[in-house]
């Protein structure tokens, strides 16, 4: 099969190029820095323009863009799309129905709710991880020690949110009852409050103060965008810094990040790491890794979580619907219910050295096993043919 794959910004393209190049396939690739989602002449022209130089059976990208289903429709070639973000806003577009599309989601929540609008073709399709890759970069590593460490989290503290910006301008009403939400939010493992909170008249008094920006062809509205890009940000800033300065009261806290972490005075700042030679090392060689899922990703498994146990490493996790569908709570990963349950559990663990190393081999042979890129890809090329 002969495969343009059209490379923007996702950490695992190189992952997914590798596999379907190994399995036969012929890969080419396609780069543009796409400015604007909904409208790009240039953008069009080219892609249009590769597709009509080569035939090919299929267009693939991470996560979902109206103006690659567009080309794909005027020049009749299938356009599969992988997501790896929920929700994805660029999915709530007319051209979503388009008949080219084959859509593959990761959220399984996102998947039924699609589902539920009439969408034929689109399915639930979890990340993955490729372990020989990584089995290779360990196996040559003579630095791990520099990167080990009793707590690590490699990650956004989202310090850059919209909330921050707008929350000058919003009635005293407003913010103290986006407090409350944020709060509840906190507090819930495994379920989505935001949502059902984001009740009409607080739409409507919020629609005063948040101008909703979309395409003529966009079917979002105020509440998903306002939720997931607004509160949904805020929330996973507040989440992720609350637990570190927790944990960094009673353990030794590594940070890797391009965040700003000044102000979390007992963590130790690592800087950024490279996703794939210097990432894997830091899951490996850390006794404890930290997964907070952002709150937007409703049941989903986020990268991070394959990330971890692919690397070997012990993973302890908030709660994800979806995670006892694919593993064993206390034997491949461990999941944590609120700061004071995350942080006793941590202690636990690290003074549980046999137990830790159990648990991480255990997932990190699950993985390898049964959710490669092989495993997924194939699946959906499948799906795509019948």
């Amino acid at each position: 099969m002969r495969i343009l794959i059209y490379r923007w910004r996702a950490y695992n393209y190189r992952d997914i190029e590798q596999t379907l190049a190994a399995m036969g396939h012929c890969i080419d690739i396609f780069a543009y820095k796409l400015e604007n989602y909904d409208e790009d002449p240039v953008f069009e022209q080219q892609l249009t323009g590769r597709l009509r130089i080569k035939e090919y059976d299929l267009v693939f990208t991470v996560n979902y863009f109206s103006l690659v289903s567009g080309v794909c429709m005027k020049c009749k070639v299938k356009y599969a799309a992988w997501t790896c973000d929920n929700p994805l806003i660029s999915m709530y577009h007319n051209s979503v129905f388009n008949p080219c599309n084959y859509i593959f989601t990761f959220d399984q929540t996102n998947y039924l709710e699609f589902k539920g609008m009439g969408l034929k073709k689109i399915w639930h399709l979890p990340l993955a991880v490729d372990t020989d890759r990584i089995d290779d970069i360990l196996s040559g590593a003579d630095d791990l020690a520099q990167y080990g460490g009793d707590i690590s989290f490699v990650g956004s503290l989202y310090e850059r949110n919209s909330y921050d910006k707008l929350k000058a301008r919003l009635p005293d009403y407003l913010l103290g009852y986006f407090d409350a939400v944020m709060e509840a939010q906190m507090n819930i493992s495994g379920a989505n409050l935001v949502e059902p909170l984001l009740t009409t008249e607080i739409i409507e008094q919020l629609e005063q103060y948040f101008q909703l920006e979309k395409s003529k062809d966009s079917f979002s509205d105020l509440g998903l965008i306002f939720q997931t890009t607004v509160l949904g940000f805020k929330i996973a800033e507040r989440q992720r810094r609350r637990a570190l300065i927790e944990l960094s009261k009673r353990h030794s806290v590594n940070v890797y990040s391009n965040s700003n972490v000044s102000d979390l005075i007992r963590v130790h700042y690592r800087g950024s790491v490279d996703y794939w030679s210097q990432m894997p090392k830091v899951f490996h060689a850390s006794k404890i890794n930290l997964n907070i899922t952002i709150p937007d990703i409703k049941s989903g498994i986020p990268l991070r979580v394959w990330d971890v146990l692919g690397s070997g490493g012990f993973l302890l996790t908030n709660f994800q619907a979806e995670m006892g569908a694919f593993f064993t709570e206390g034997e491949d990963l461990v999941c944590f219910d609120g700061i004071e349950d995350m942080c006793e559990k941590a202690r636990y663990y690290l003074e549980h050295e046999e137990e830790r190393r159990k648990i991480a081999k255990s997932g990190y042979q699950k993985v390898k096993q049964s959710h490669s890129y092989k495993v997924r890809l194939q699946k959906m090329l499948d799906l795509i043919m019948e």
